[in-house]
């Protein structure tokens, strides 16, 4: 028998909503539903932030102004040096990596097996990686894939002038 593809979603804000959820993998349509009853329907949420294009745009600006603070701050804190690249493309790096680096410490450290000296070991090599345009790219990579990320990155410096630098 077929996994259904249509879905009916009680959503947090109370409303009842079907879903067609065929444009999904099959074994990922019922946690996605799930994830959705958490979340105020389509029509609340956006009642919730406004309809018009402005107040769209100034939440997006608040929200991204405060992960690029956030980002600032961790770099701050953790000695990581300025990414270099256009000045757009260094605040998304910026939080791109501060993004990754995160996700990665939480799979691998704080759940996973990694003690804080092997951290240290992967914050060095993350370190050496200043192109912004780098952090962009991984942006959607998942965090047990950073050490990987990183060799393969740090590989190119042997012997020759680090072209993510």
């Amino acid at each position: 028998m077929a996994v259904h593809t249509k879905w009916t979603v009680e959503h947090a804000c109370g409303h009842e909503i079907v879903h067609d959820l065929s444009d999904r993998a099959a074994d990922r349509r019922a946690g996605f539903a799930r994830w959705l009853g958490e979340r105020d329907c389509t029509e609340c949420w956006k009642a919730t932030r406004g309809n018009d294009t402005a107040s769209k745009e100034e939440w997006l600006a608040v929200k991204r102004a405060e992960e690029q603070r956030a980002a600032a701050e961790w770099a701050t804190k953790f000695g990581m040096p300025p990414l270099e690249g256009p000045e757009r493309a260094v605040d998304w790096g910026e939080r791109s990596r501060h993004q990754l680096m995160t996700a990665a410490h939480t799979t691998l450290v704080v759940e996973g097996t990694w003690d804080e000296a092997d951290w240290a070991d992967l914050e060095e090599k993350a370190r050496t990686v200043t192109r912004a345009g780098w952090w962009i790219d991984q942006r959607d990579a998942d965090g047990t894939d950073l050490p990987e990320l990183l060799d393969a990155a740090t590989e190119h410096d042997r012997g020759t002038e680090n072209p993510f630098r």
